[in-house]
């Protein structure tokens, strides 16, 4: 295992000596597999020992450089010795990661797919029992324009999208029903967000706040916005600062398939964002 410390002798001297394109193409290279490693072995067992063998690995590098020739025979030879255990002892976690690798690129788009029709036939099953419970409802789903600033208004939640989650949150009388719930992607971002209502004066009298919070969304940014009245179980939508209402499962449905399955690319690139930590944005009261 002599020849590892040699390479990342090299590795190092070539970055600091001679650097040329193909000298920063090598870093390029090794600073992506690095980084998948990371993600691969985050919040593992795993990710402890490679943060250790991090610190071998600078601590040998600078021994040799300020002269400690005891020091850095030591860790030399934990290093020469230590790669050969680090690999039995973590052949298991090895080879999931490989196979990983080996399907992934196969299925993502297709699971991507599929997560989208599971996230249209829950949010259309949600909307139909709470408005055959009468039970208010303000869901928000972020376009192109972003809704940070919305976001960090209520309470972050960051979770898989289902119909018993958005169904609790909207519950009477629980913490988090009193506002909207933004959903980013998909993931539900925050509950309980607080938007700001809209000021056309052609929005009838028999709509209360949650559709004019709905509504106000909708003029201000991208964002289409599905709504439960309380009052009456209608289920309506505002999108571009117009109001639908009225709507079946069969127009829920459509409506959500065409804002899920009109990018395939933009869906799979956000199911392998990590969410950032979320903000606020929502509504106060129903009508």
């Amino acid at each position: 295992m002599a020849g590892f410390w040699d390479q990342v002798q090299a590795f190092f001297w070539n970055l600091i000596h001679r650097p040329t394109l193909i000298d920063y193409i090598d870093i390029l290279i090794i600073a992506f597999l690095i980084y998948q490693l990371v993600l691969l072995t985050r919040q593992t067992q795993a990710i402890q020992v490679l943060k250790g063998l991090a610190v071998i690995i600078v601590a040998s590098y600078v021994s040799e450089l300020i002269g400690l020739t005891a020091l850095n025979w030591l860790l030399r030879s934990i290093l020469n010795n230590g790669v050969i255990a680090l690999l039995i002892l973590f052949q298991p976690e090895l080879r999931r990661a490989l196979e990983q690798i080996g399907r992934s690129a196969k299925l993502d788009r297709t699971q991507a797919q599929d997560e989208s029709e599971r996230i249209v036939d829950e949010i259309t099953q949600c909307l139909l029992r709470l408005s055959r419970r009468r039970v208010g409802a303000l869901i928000v789903f972020e376009q192109r324009t972003g809704l940070k600033d919305v976001i960090e208004t209520g309470t972050a939640i960051d979770s898989v999208i289902s119909a018993p989650l958005l169904e609790n949150i909207f519950e009477p009388n629980t913490p988090l029903h009193d506002g909207a719930v933004i959903i980013r992607g998909q993931r539900v971002a925050a509950a309980a967000c607080v938007l700001t209502l809209s000021e056309s004066s052609s929005i009838s009298r028999d709509l209360g706040t949650r559709h004019r919070a709905g509504l106000g969304v909708s003029e201000s940014t991208d964002a289409i916005v599905l709504i439960v009245s309380e009052e009456t179980g209608i289920i309506s939508m505002a999108k571009g600062g117009r109001l639908t209402r009225h709507l079946d499962a069969e127009a829920i449905r459509k409506q959500l398939t065409d804002m899920y399955h009109q990018d395939h690319s933009r869906l799979w690139r956000w199911s392998h964002k990590q969410l950032s930590f979320i903000r606020k944005g929502g509504a106060n009261h129903d009508e």
